[in-house]
């Protein structure tokens, strides 16, 4: 059985910070569950593009208010608590906070813990699919 707190995470290296958002990987690769958990943080007022072209992500809104933007097609879906999203034809996606977002996310493949987004906003594929 694994079990973390989610604040005594915080406190290591399992939060990662990026610019306007942080994420603390709760489950990664490493644990052998076959998809990572994350609980992520997009700060107010912010706007970040991203595009898993090698992970499916699905994600539920624990609390705050923003917008997802499916870049293909313009559709902009609202995002508020009880509200859930999955990337399921690794969608590139514009996501705006307009409050502090609080979102539970969950990769399958999981995340290594060591990913950094790249220019494109996708992180690298698992080395097992290179």
């Amino acid at each position: 059985m694994i079990v973390r707190d989610l604040e005594s995470a915080r406190l290591g290296d399992r939060l990662v910070n990026s610019n306007g958002w942080d994420s603390t990987r709760l489950l990664l690769a490493g644990d052998e569950m076959g998809f990572s958990f994350h609980i992520t943080r997009i700060h107010e007022g912010t706007s970040h593009v991203f595009h898993y072209k090698h992970h499916f992500e699905s994600v539920y809104c624990i609390s705050g208010e923003g917008s997802i933007e499916e870049l293909d097609t313009g559709v902009v879906h609202q995002i508020r608590p009880g509200v859930m999203y999955a990337l399921n034809l690794n969608d590139k996606h514009r996501l705006t906070a307009k409050s502090e977002m609080v979102m539970a996310c969950c990769f399958n493949p999981p995340v290594t813990g060591n990913e950094v987004h790249r220019e494109d906003g996708s992180y690298a594929p698992a080395p097992e699919d290179a």
